[in-house]
């Protein structure tokens, strides 16, 4: 099975994304601007809109129009555009614009592009394009770039489509023309994503930092709220740059929400705390896609979970020493991005080997080599062997070591009925003999677990080599 989330991410340690002018933060306004392209009958649906508006709990009314929420959304056109406006229009903003409803609001886009504003797809309508089928959706968005490119001059360079299927991010990939996608929510930075082999940038968005919580159950009931919020998501971030870790802020408004004047203010707030800050970049997605672009541009790398069986076998059978049945058994179950990594696959591997029958365990025990012993001698080892023992200068012992790596050797397979094992490059050669002379006398369930541990541990040193 090939699991397709990548839980991994970046790992312990994220990448710097060496924000300009070396910022801490890097802070993204997206406003999105949905308002005549909401689900109604009046756009052709086959109900009202019940998502997003201060009717919490609303349900679609099939084949009716709905007074109250069009006016809602009528009040984000109207009114909350031009009060987000006349606060944002000395910031680099991202509007999140659904075509149909930039083609209903001309004004409103003259406006976004006076001010300087991107202006990224949101599809072609706001709807739910959960059980949408996937080539009616594909139409859709391209149905979205023509018509955005009809009624803003230019194409959009990125896309969000918000209300997601399954299907979404595979076809923004698809489409070709974006320079970022933002349906994903699954980080602070921007990541590459590989579909059918060519990579897509995901600048990822954010449903916290959001006003779309004055909408929701259990979400903001006040300015205040959402103030706080977002100056402790600011504060968090903030802190993490400063210790060399920068970030990135998504904040998320919606014209008939934040536009109100009660969450307005907070808003201004917020930006007036944000700018009494050093080291803080504001900017549209579109910067920071390129800026990633420039900085971290995709590098193809060895993924063992897209690789067919054969080569999988060929390439790592070996990790554990003539014993392909553990690569065999990884590839045949559950892989992933997960264990695309060193770490990740060797913890994979470990996993199969724990899993294996006593028999098999004590097989691969016995796989292994002697140190410095006959095999060594006759260069019968395999490559991975002839290197480790190589590194803690196996390979050029005077002859009394030798007689004492062959003394402890024999005594060692006399007393367990295995060779004794260890992750060599753990150790130095006087390291390795120290071991060998102490645990010789241990009783062989010790040793046989001790065993087993050094083998996944020199599986785990062998996948840092193959995979740097």
């Amino acid at each position: 099975m090939r699991y397709s989330r990548d839980l991994r991410g970046y790992g312990r340690t994220t990448p710097d994304p060496a924000w300009p002018g070396g910022a801490r933060i890097a802070v993204q306004i997206v406003l999105n601007y949905e308002e005549g392209g909401e689900n109604s009958v009046e756009h052709g649906d086959a109900a009202s809109e019940a998502f997003l508006s201060e009717i919490v709990g609303a349900a679609p009314w099939p084949g009716e129009r709905h007074w109250n929420m069009e006016t809602i959304y009528d009040y984000g056109a109207r009114a909350g555009f031009w009060r987000l406006w006349r606060i944002l229009n000395d910031l680099p903003v991202t509007v999140y614009g659904v075509a149909t409803a930039l083609e209903r609001s001309p004004e409103q886009v003259a406006a976004m592009q006076e001010a300087g504003w991107e202006i990224a797809t949101h599809g072609l309508k706001w709807i739910d394009y959960r059980d949408v089928p996937r080539e009616v959706e594909a139409e859709h968005i391209a149905r979205a770039v023509r018509l955005h490119t009809e009624v803003t001059g230019s194409r959009p360079r990125g896309f969000y489509q918000g209300r997601a299927s399954m299907n979404t991010v595979a076809l923004g990939c698809e489409e070709g023309g974006f320079d970022y996608l933002a349906d994903s929510y699954a980080d602070d930075l921007p990541f590459w994503h590989v579909h059918d082999g060519r990579p897509q940038l995901i600048v990822p968005y954010t449903l916290d930092a959001n006003d779309m919580r004055f909408a929701t159950a259990q979400g903001f009931n006040s300015g205040d709220q959402f103030f706080a919020y977002l100056k402790d998501s600011f504060d968090t971030l903030y802190a993490e740059g400063a210790g060399g870790a920068a970030k990135m802020m998504s904040v998320g408004l919606h014209c008939r929400l934040a536009g109100r004047p009660g969450r307005a203010a907070a808003v201004q707030r917020f930006l007036d705390y944000a700018r009494g800050h050093q080291g803080v970049w504001f900017a549209t997605r579109l910067d920071i896609a390129r800026h990633w672009q420039a900085t971290h541009p995709f590098v193809p790398r060895d993924r063992p979970s897209q690789m067919d069986r054969d080569s999988f076998v060929a390439r790592f059978g070996g990790i554990y020493e003539h014993s392909p049945f553990v690569a065999e058994r990884a590839w045949d179950g559950e892989m992933g991005p997960a264990h695309d990594s060193a770490a990740g696959f060797a913890a994979r591997m470990a996993q199969i080997f724990r899993a294996a029958s006593d028999d098999e365990r004590l097989g691969v025990l016995r796989a292994h080599p002697d140190l410095a012993g006959k095999l060594a001698a006759a260069r019968r080892l395999t490559a991975d062997s002839t290197a480790e023992q190589a590194s803690a200068g196996l390979d050029a012992l005077t002859d009394d070591e030798r007689a004492t790596f062959q003394r402890l050797n024999a005594a060692y397979v006399d007393r367990h009925g295995f060779p004794f094992i260890i992750a060599v490059r753990d150790h130095d050669k006087a390291g390795i003999l120290r071991a060998m002379q102490r645990r010789v006398d241990n009783d062989t369930a010790t040793e046989r677990a001790e065993a087993e541990r050094q083998v996944t541990r020199i599986a785990e040193l062998r996948l840092k080599e193959a995979l740097t």
